[in-house]
């Protein structure tokens, strides 16, 4: 694994073995492939299958904006032996490949379900069948498509979902702009020390600063204008499949007043309140999912 982070100066990094290899878990086997989704674009997909038949749903996994792996090891490292889990990295990720040029309506939320779609049609997953978990971005995203009937499930749990992206005054300027490469170095510096003020959990801070330094700011830069307008739709009520909203009143970043307001709008949404959101990075959280999806 690289050691710590440091940006260069355009703004990349040394961070490059984030955004790839299969980490490899006890009582699992892994597999690592890049999916394609959409002309000139394929993401990064990894999979854990149990050693061990365990007879239950497949786990479809879809992490937050810019979520760097090694935020969630602690999590997967333990429910990759309990569960099939495929992790689905979107394509704003340093991952993505994409070969051809790109706008900002790339890595709009619309595109981004699609995306979802396409890798469960790779793998022949019935979404119906799926217990979703999903963070922050990959939340929204969900809740999008389930809102829209571009993706259903048998359940899903929604951790700090947005319901839209509420940039700060300093940074939607330079979001609305075009921007110099040579301006990226100095924009990641801005959001790291942002995100540090605003967030009190070090855990999450950890993650924050690491997804921070270890993105292709290109990608980040085009799904930030593209984000920076989006809000859910008000009308959640064709969600008809068990879903539970998870988040924790010490997270900052999100916000719980947002979350029980997608809460009041999902049909008979449950509200999962924990200590804390790197508390719903560890493996102590399982027994919360399974107690909400009727596992134990």
């Amino acid at each position: 694994m690289a050691g710590p982070a440091v940006a260069e100066e355009d703004g990349s990094s040394n961070m490059d073995s984030y955004w790839s290899g299969a980490p490899e878990f006890p009582g699992s086997e892994v597999s690592e492939e890049w999916v394609s989704v959409d002309d000139g674009v394929r993401l990064r997909v990894i999979t854990w299958r149990p050693t061990e038949s365990i007879n239950r749903p497949v786990v479809v996994f879809v992490a937050g904006w810019g979520s760097v792996f090694e935020g969630w090891r602690p999590l997967i490292s333990k429910w990759s032996a309990e569960r099939t889990i495929v992790y689905i990295e979107t394509r704003e990720k340093g991952s993505s490949e994409i070969s051809k040029k790109i706008s900002k309506s790339d890595f709009s939320v619309e595109k981004l379900s699609s995306d979802l779609a396409e890798v469960l049609r790779f793998y022949e997953l019935d979404s119906t069948d799926i217990d979703w978990f999903s963070s922050s971005l990959g939340s929204t995203i969900l809740i999008d498509a389930f809102s829209h009937g571009r993706l259903s499930g048998r359940s899903s749990i929604l951790l700090a979902p947005n319901s839209e992206f509420k940039f700060p005054i300093w940074a939607r300027a330079m979001i609305i702009m075009p921007l110099p490469r040579f301006m990226y170095s100095m924009i990641v510096r801005l959001a790291v020390w942002a995100v540090e003020r605003k967030v009190k959990e070090e855990g999450q801070r950890i993650r924050y600063r690491r997804a921070l330094l270890s993105q292709d700011l290109q990608k980040m830069h085009l799904s930030a204008r593209s984000l920076i307008r989006y809000s859910l739709p008000e009308d959640l009520e064709g969600i008809s499949f068990p879903c539970a909203v998870m988040t924790a009143y010490s997270d900052k970043l999100h916000g719980m007043d947002k979350a029980m307001g997608i809460v009041d709008r999902i049909p008979d949404c449950k509200f999962i309140e924990v200590p804390s959101n790197q508390y719903a990075h560890e493996a102590d959280v399982i027994s919360d999912i399974n107690d909400f999806q009727s596992l134990e």
